[in-house]
């Protein structure tokens, strides 16, 4: 099982309370995380990935053991820690101003 932490506008959208847990199968990346996530909480289409390229939307980061992964390719295995389910992914909104 993997551990997704979520943002609470995407909490509140797919309306669970915490931290979800997903069944991965495969290997685990980027990629399978959000497509399992997508699967179980249809409403997230769209608010992590664009429609259509799924390609990550410029104001979403995603974290785990301490590293910043989100220009990494989604294809990438992730770190044994979160396949594990050791440690969380982390889906962060990104804030931006000036």
């Amino acid at each position: 099982m993997v551990t997704v932490v979520l943002p609470q506008h995407l909490r509140t959208l797919a309306h669970v309370s915490g931290d979800v847990e997903l069944e991965v199968r495969g290997a685990v990346t980027v990629r399978s995380i959000l497509d399992a996530l997508e699967a179980r909480y249809p409403m997230l289409r769209g608010t992590i990935r664009k429609h259509g390229t799924l390609e990550r939307r410029a104001y979403v980061r995603f974290f785990a053991c301490e590293q910043d992964l989100s220009l990494e390719s989604p294809d990438t295995p992730l770190p044994d820690g979160v396949a594990s389910g050791k440690e969380p992914f982390f889906v962060i909104g990104a804030i931006a101003g000036g």
